[in-house]
């Protein structure tokens, strides 16, 4: 996506967020993706959701466990951002279908 404007970015991201934290053997994959979704909607990051969302999926968790813990970080992130993130969650499951 960004290779041949930011090739740092690309390698940071690739190499050692991807290929080094998250295969840190501290937590399961499917943990990491359920404290990242949470991270990111806490954050409003809801751009990040998408790619996020469906990863979470193939790391273990289902549709269900994440529309729930997107519901009860209503109570604790605030309710436009749970929203917000349930509308992407939404279209990320909507187009995975």
């Amino acid at each position: 996506m960004f290779g041949d404007f930011a090739p740092a970015l690309v390698h940071y991201t690739d190499e050692v967020l991807f290929g080094e934290v998250w295969e840190r053997p501290g937590l399961a994959a499917r943990d990491r993706s359920l404290i990242t979704v949470a991270a990111l909607l806490t954050g409003g990051n809801t751009e990040q959701l998408t790619f996020h969302l469906a990863y979470a999926k193939q790391n273990g968790l289902t549709e269900a466990q994440l529309i729930e813990a997107i519901t009860h970080l209503a109570f604790y992130a605030g309710w436009p951002k749970a929203v917000s993130a349930m509308a992407v969650a939404k279209q990320v499951f909507a187009t995975a279908d």
